[in-house]
C-alpha cells in the first residue's frame, strides 16, 4: 500500500513538473514565476472541483465525521495535491520567492497530507481544509496576472480583491473555525491531527491580518480618491471651471 501511495505521489509530482516545463516553453517571453503561477492556478481550480465533489457529494461530511477512514477518491486527491505542494515548495525554496509564512503553510500542508495518508484516516477533514485553502487561490493568481499585465488598477481588479478578501474571511476564518471546533470536539481524530488543525488555522489568521491591513489601506486610498473627485466636481459646478493650485 505504501509503495502504491509513493508511486501516485511521484506521478503527481512528475505531472506538475511536466506542466510547468510546458508552460515555460509556451511562455518563453514571460518569467518563470508566470509559468509557476499558471500551474498554481491550474491546481487551484482542479483541487476546488475535486474536493468540493468529495465534501458535498461523495462524502463523508467533514463536520460530522472527522477522523473517518479515507475513501479511495480522497486518497487519489490527496496524492495529487501532495505532489503539487512538493513541487511548489521546491520551486519557492529554489527561487526564494516566498517568505517564512508561505513556506510554513506549504510545509504544514505536506505534513498534514502525509499524516492522513499514513494513518489511513482523517482524509475527510484534510480534504475540507484543502477546499477552504484553495478556494481563494485562483483569485490570488488572477490578482497577480492583472498586476503583471497592467490591468490591476481597474474595476476587474477591485472585484477580484473584494471577492478574495470576502471568501478568505468567510471560508478560511469563519467556516474554518467551525470545522476546527468539530475536529476538537470529536473523540475520533488523533491528538496530533488536531494539533495540525490548530497550526493550520493559526497560519490562516496570520494571513488574515496581512489581508485586512491591505484591505484597509486600499479602502482608505479609494475613499480619499473619491473625496478628491467630489471636491473637484463641486468646484467645477460652483465656478464653472476647475480651480488650479
Amino acid at each position: 500500500m505504501a509503495l502504491v501511495l509513493c508511486l501516485q505521489v511521484l506521478c503527481s509530482l512528475c505531472g506538475w513538473l511536466s506542466l510547468y516545463i510546458s508552460f515555460c516553453h509556451l511562455n518563453k517571453h514571460r518569467s518563470y514565476e508566470w509559468s509557476c503561477r499558471l500551474v498554481t492556478f491550474t491546481h487551484g481550480v482542479l483541487s476546488i472541483g475535486l474536493s468540493a465533489y468529495i465534501g458535498f457529494i461523495d462524502g463523508p461530511w467533514p463536520f460530522t465525521h472527522p477522523g473517518s477512514p479515507n475513501t479511495p477518491l480522497q486518497v487519489h486527491v490527496l496524492c495529487l495535491t501532495l505532489g503539487y505542494f512538493i513541487f511548489d515548495l521546491g520551486w519557492c525554496i529554489y527561487f526564494q520567492s516566498e517568505g517564512a509564512l508561505m513556506l510554513a503553510h506549504h510545509t504544514l500542508s505536506i505534513l498534514g497530507i502525509i499524516m492522513a495518508l499514513v494513518l489511513g484516516e482523517s482524509g475527510t477533514e484534510v480534504n475540507a481544509v484543502l477546499f477552504g485553502s484553495e478556494l481563494t487561490n485562483p483569485l490570488l493568481q488572477m490578482r497577480w496576472f492583472l498586476r503583471e499585465t497592467g490591468h490591476y488598477h481597474s474595476f476587474t481588479g477591485d472585484v477580484v480583491d473584494f471577492l478574495f478578501v470576502a471568501l478568505f474571511t468567510g471560508v478560511r476564518i469563519g467556516v474554518g473555525a467551525r470545522l476546527l471546533f468539530c475536529e476538537m470536539a470529536s473523540p475520533t481524530p488523533k491528538w496530533f491531527v488536531k494539533a495540525g488543525g490548530v497550526a493550520m488555522y493559526a497560519v490562516s489568521w496570520c494571513f488574515m491580518f496581512s489581508i485586512w491591513r491591505f484591505a484597509w489601506r486600499k479602502s482608505i486610498k479609494k475613499y480619499h480618491a473619491w473625496r478628491s473627485r467630489r471636491s473637484e466636481e463641486r468646484q467645477l459646478k460652483h465656478n464653472g471651471h476647475l480651480k488650479i493650485h
